[in-house]
């Protein structure tokens, strides 16, 4: 790779100097007071910013399907499944307990409708469904559910469903949860399910079931629109949630509250007191082009513009400024063709020589390989 090093400033405000998490662990401590484990995070960079027994590991009810929402979207994203295609419910998946949306054996509905559902209302007649549709069977998804929370880095997680109904050996912990809700966090299209309060949903057969938002935030807390609650006896009552306010996204779970009311309020609590507390800054924005362009060997066109494929952000503590660097990284001797997208180096955003966040840059356009002709012109151009 070939590096270029730029210091943050030059592009952004400077960036702002790590605070210690002691500055606000007492009152985050105060907040999760009547719950078994909890975890506050940035969404860009993952930092922690406060836990309590975040790798316990504890049953985590409906918070489950946070990952059957994840390997549903990714299903989308690889061509095995579209939002259009209708699904036809097994008696198996129309026969759940628990929270539902009264699906019926034998009619059909799209994927969208039943991803709607299970982030909405929590059905777990839709989540079992989809896991038939993805993987043939519902154990079949949940030996994916686990592959996919390993390769994620949640370590303490271990599935025997896709619903959260109680089954032994099942648990996770608060760090877990927050890593897969990340994960989530990053299909665009869940946004959509996410932020909707009160709807109807109508059935292939005529009728109607209203579906309402188990995550009260949505309408409680200022920049909430995503999240999941959970509840069996045994969990307690349970909460990842998220909420952004201008660049900072925050990511905030709570594992077995005493009622309903702690676990909103040990949310909405820590959001109000990282909000306060720190902020995130952009560094390099998604699909805006870097300054300058980036020169290709072999093309016709002798330059092209990149850009980075995610945002760039630190998350600092507020008001204490300090600095970070921008290192570009370019792979070695870029040469045609390239195809718009195409990954062309890394972006890596260091302080104190320590890598905070890092993102893939992308040809921003294409540079197609010299013919035979341009190369015979070239050539000519370059004797004379």
């Amino acid at each position: 790779m070939k590096k270029l090093l730029c210091t943050a400033f030059a592009l952004v405000a400077a960036c702002t100097a790590a605070a210690p998490i002691g500055s606000v662990s007492a009152r985050a401590e105060e907040l999760a007071s009547n719950c078994k484990a909890a975890y506050l995070c940035d969404f860009a960079t993952g930092t922690k910013v406060y836990s309590k027994e975040e790798e316990k590991r504890l049953p985590i009810a409906s918070m489950c399907k946070i990952m059957t929402l994840v390997l549903s979207f990714e299903a989308v994203e690889s061509g095995n499944l579209s939002f259009g295609e209708k699904l036809t419910v097994s008696e198996r998946a129309a026969g759940m307990g628990g929270s539902q949306v009264f699906l019926d054996a034998g009619l059909s509905y799209t994927a969208e409708e039943l991803m709607k559902t299970v982030a909405v209302c929590s059905a777990n007649d839709s989540c079992v469904a989809l896991a038939e549709r993805i993987a043939g069977s519902e154990e079949g998804f949940v030996a994916k559910m686990n592959a996919r929370a390993k390769e994620l880095g949640a370590e303490n997680t271990l599935f025997a469903n896709c619903t959260g109904l109680p089954k032994e050996p099942q648990y996770s912990c608060a760090k877990d949860v927050a890593i897969m809700l990340r994960a989530l966090l990053t299909h665009q299209k869940y946004f959509e399910f996410s932020t909707i309060w009160l709807e109807d949903f109508a059935h292939p057969d005529g009728r109607t079931t209203t579906i309402t938002n188990t995550n009260k935030l949505i309408r409680q807390y200022e920049g909430c629109d995503g999240g999941k609650t959970g509840f069996t006896n045994e969990a307690g009552f349970c909460l990842a949630a998220t909420a952004k306010r201008g660049d900072t996204r925050l990511i905030s779970v709570v594992i077995g509250g005493q009622d309903s009311k702690s676990r909103f309020s040990a949310v909405k609590g820590m959001f109000d007191m990282c909000f306060a507390t720190y902020e995130s800054r952009t560094i390099l924005e998604a699909g805006v082009p870097l300054e300058g362009k980036t020169e290709i060997k072999g093309s016709r066109k002798k330059e092209i513009e990149i850009v980075a494929k995610e945002n760039l952000q630190t998350f600092e503590k507020r008001g204490e400024e300090g600095e970070c660097q921008l290192e570009i990284e370019l792979q070695e001797g870029l040469g045609a063709p390239i195809a718009k997208g195409d990954k062309v180096g890394r972006a890596v955003l260091y302080r104190g020589g320590v890598e905070i966040a890092a993102t893939d840059l992308l040809a921003a356009e294409d540079a197609p390989r010299l013919s035979w002709w341009d190369a015979l012109r070239e050539t000519a151009r370059d004797w004379q």
